[in-house]
């Protein structure tokens, strides 16, 4: 695939005073650059499988709803990490509030947080983040997290830009604020393309769900959320018999952990029978100290608390009190998975 950038980005839709509930719509016609990281694969928030059903509007069985709070923390302080980046660089940091559309790849779209004019005159684009501080570690030496580096990679390609600033905030203070460059690679958004063309044409058009590819816990969340609560009524599913390896793997993996988690019990039995002594010895002190040979030893052993409340009161109030219970009481689902051998005897 050479790429062809004699072109400019389509106008597709205003985005000024839009409804949210339309911006989603419009978001669906198309792959946007938030949805790039779920395409390649490699999103932390959600599977290929999800972002193929958001895009074919098959609602999901569980219908979480998001914090809302990081939602409006997010929004809330994009100006103010387009503002920081301004005084920081010197730049004029603009806003065009528009939903554009790649005219040689339709499916691509690109709704960009803000836009760059350099002192020289280059126009780039401004990607504001807002994170914890506890993910700042992700963005020492340099790097970017993978899946925000592929949505400004697709947005560079829908808008025919050569360099996007990313900004993220982690807190109140300028100190904790990041910026980080990234330049135009047409061998990396070739790739891009390729797989976002895969994706719309093979599997959101042609209505064919793709294989789950991610990690297991972000499938398994996947599964739990568009098929829902087990139903007991349904008769048991006859497996295919490719299913096998799968089956015998899970088996084999199961065996292998058992046996780590009994030396795990062993070893921790054996940390609390070396430690027994110390505590002896501190007795209801909350600290010790120990240096010998050059070595110090620092020993903490302090009570907490907590107030719960325990099965046996909770049944009681809800014999008693059954009003309050059921004011106060909150019902959680989930599924457990185990699976049984049965070998056939010849």
């Amino acid at each position: 695939m050479a790429l062809n950038l004699d072109y400019k980005p389509v106008e597709l839709v205003s985005t000024a005073g839009m409804a949210e509930e339309d911006w989603l719509d419009w978001r669906r016609k198309g792959i946007g650059g938030s949805d790039s990281a779920a395409v390649m694969g490699c999103s932390p928030f959600c599977t290929t499988r999800d972002l193929y059903y958001d895009k074919r509007g098959i609602a999901p069985a569980i219908r979480e709803e998001p914090n809302w709070v990081t939602l409006q923390v997010g929004h809330l302080l994009e100006p103010l990490v387009a503002e920081i980046f301004a005084r920081q660089t010197g730049y004029r940091v603009y806003q065009i509030q528009m939903m554009y559309r790649h005219p040689l790849y339709p499916f691509m779209q690109a709704d960009v947080d803000y836009f760059i004019e350099t002192d020289d005159g280059r126009h780039g684009i401004l990607e504001c983040k807002t994170s914890h501080p506890n993910n700042k570690a992700k963005w020492e030496n340099d790097a970017i997290p993978y899946n925000y580096e592929l949505q400004c990679r697709h947005y560079m390609a829908v808008m025919n830009l050569d360099f996007v600033w990313i900004a993220c905030l982690f807190s109140n203070s300028e100190s904790d604020f990041v910026k980080r460059y990234i330049e135009r690679d047409l061998d990396m958004e070739e790739e891009l393309i390729r797989n976002e063309q895969h994706f719309w044409e093979d599997y959101v058009q042609a209505g064919v769900e793709p294989p789950y590819t991610e990690d297991g816990d972000l499938v398994l969340a996947s599964l739990r959320k568009h098929y829902g609560p087990s139903d007991p009524e349904e008769p048991a599913v006859v497996l295919a018999p490719a299913l096998a390896a799968d089956l015998h793997l899970y088996v084999q993996l199961k065996a292998r952990k058992q046996e780590f988690d009994q030396k795990s019990r062993e070893a921790d039995k054996r940390m609390k029978e070396a430690i027994a002594p110390v505590l002896d010895a501190m007795g209801t002190a909350e600290r010790a100290t120990l240096s010998k040979d050059g070595v110090t030893y620092t020993v903490s052993y302090a009570s907490r608390y907590r107030h719960h409340i325990s099965k046996e009161s909770l049944e009681k109030l809800k014999l008693d009190q059954p009003e309050v219970y059921d004011a106060y009481a909150t019902v959680s689902e989930s599924r457990t998975c185990s699976v049984k051998v049965k070998e056939e005897t010849k």
